[in-house]
């Protein structure tokens, strides 16, 4: 995942991590999406947010804590993690003003 690219200008220690697996017919059966930022958050390896079904769960990681996701598909996931990214990013940037 190109931050650059989908979620505007390049951030200060922040990296965005997308893995997926998917079947042969496009099924999505294993996935990962995280922001992460060890200036914004010192837990869970500097996770700020994501979403994950490790250990057969899907579950939200959001500043060191861990709580179940209700998963409907892939599609609306992405989208629902990169509008929660733009409104932290957002947050960020009021609090360095």
């Amino acid at each position: 995942m190109d931050e650059t690219t989908i979620l505007g200008r390049p951030r200060r220690g922040a990296k965005l991590n997308e893995e997926v697996w998917m079947t042969a017919d496009g099924r999505v059966t294993k996935y990962n999406l995280a922001y992460i930022n060890h200036l914004v958050c010192q837990k869970d390896n500097g996770r700020v947010l994501g979403y994950d079904n490790s250990h057969g769960v899907h579950h939200r990681h959001f500043m060191g804590k861990v709580e179940p996701y209700k998963y409907k598909n892939y599609d609306l996931l992405t989208a629902e993690f990169h509008k929660q990214v733009v409104e932290l990013w957002r947050q960020e940037d009021e609090e360095d003003a």
